[in-house]
Parts: structure tokens; C-alpha cells; sequence
């Protein structure tokens, strides 16, 4: 298992494990298109990637421009490993080693991805336009 900051190039898989979760699915595949992954690994803020045997298998993505998590997804073949944990700990001591003081993101309600980020410290600080849950975690906690 090899945890590294994501590039351009991984794109191509970060949506291969994107688009084969069970929750949190996308309605509409294209809303999130290989041009969104660039703009937010590249310039808007920073990613990560798992992979095994030069195959990604989870990812996660920060964006600085608005205090969000965008993104963390483990293919389902490799949940439970505890790939989404490192994932969160890489990403989130870099974005807070940005000098940020608070992050926050969305989450559907009543998923696994809802227990993880409760089980990780974060606050429902209440529910986003489309239903989501909206969580905050500052740099203290």
C-alpha cells in the first residue's frame, strides 16, 4: 500500500474509484468532470492517493479556496483496510498545516461516511441545500 500526493496523470482512476462507491453516489456522473479533479488538485488545493500494485484504490481531496473537503472515496474491494483513515490524516494535516483554522464538507446522512467523520471528530453543525449533512472540524480539534 503506497499513500502519495495525487497528479494529473492519476486522474483517469481517482474517477475509476469515484464512480464505483455505493454511497454518496453521484446523480449525475458528469457533474464531476477529469477538469474539476485538475483545478482541485492542482491549483484550488492538493490530493492524495492510495494505491496497491500501481492501482488506485481511495483518494482524498482538500480545497483551500473554500475551507472543503471535496473528496475521500475508498474503491468498495478496499474498505475496512484503514485506507480512508490515512487518507483523512494525510489530507487534513496538510490543509491545516496551511494555516487554516476550520474545514468543512458535506456528507448524505444515514452512510458509513457519516460514522467515520463523527467517529473522526467532526461536528454537524446542520444540513446543506441538497440534504447533506454539513460537518466543521477546526485546527484545535
Amino acid at each position: 500500500m503506497i499513500f502519495r500526493e495525487a497528479v494529473i496523470a492519476d486522474i483517469p482512476q481517482i474517477q475509476i474509484v469515484r464512480h464505483s462507491v455505493k454511497e454518496n453516489v453521484l446523480s449525475n456522473p458528469a457533474l464531476v468532470t477529469d477538469a474539476d479533479c485538475e483545478e482541485f488538485i492542482s491549483r484550488r488545493g492538493k490530493g492524495w492517493i492510495c494505491e496497491i500494485n500501481r492501482e488506485i484504490v481511495g483518494f482524498a481531496i482538500a480545497d483551500l479556496k473554500e475551507d472543503n473537503i471535496w473528496a475521500l472515496f475508498i474503491s468498495p474491494a478496499h474498505e475496512g483496510k484503514g485506507i480512508g483513515k490515512q487518507l483523512h490524516k494525510l489530507m487534513l494535516d496538510w490543509y491545516f498545516n496551511q494555516h487554516k483554522k476550520k474545514a468543512w464538507l458535506g456528507t448524505s446522512p444515514d452512510t458509513r461516511a457519516e460514522l467515520f467523520y463523527r467517529k473522526a471528530g467532526w461536528k454537524e453543525t446542520g444540513r446543506r441545500s441538497n440534504g447533506e449533512i454539513k460537518f466543521e472540524l477546526t485546527s484545535d480539534e
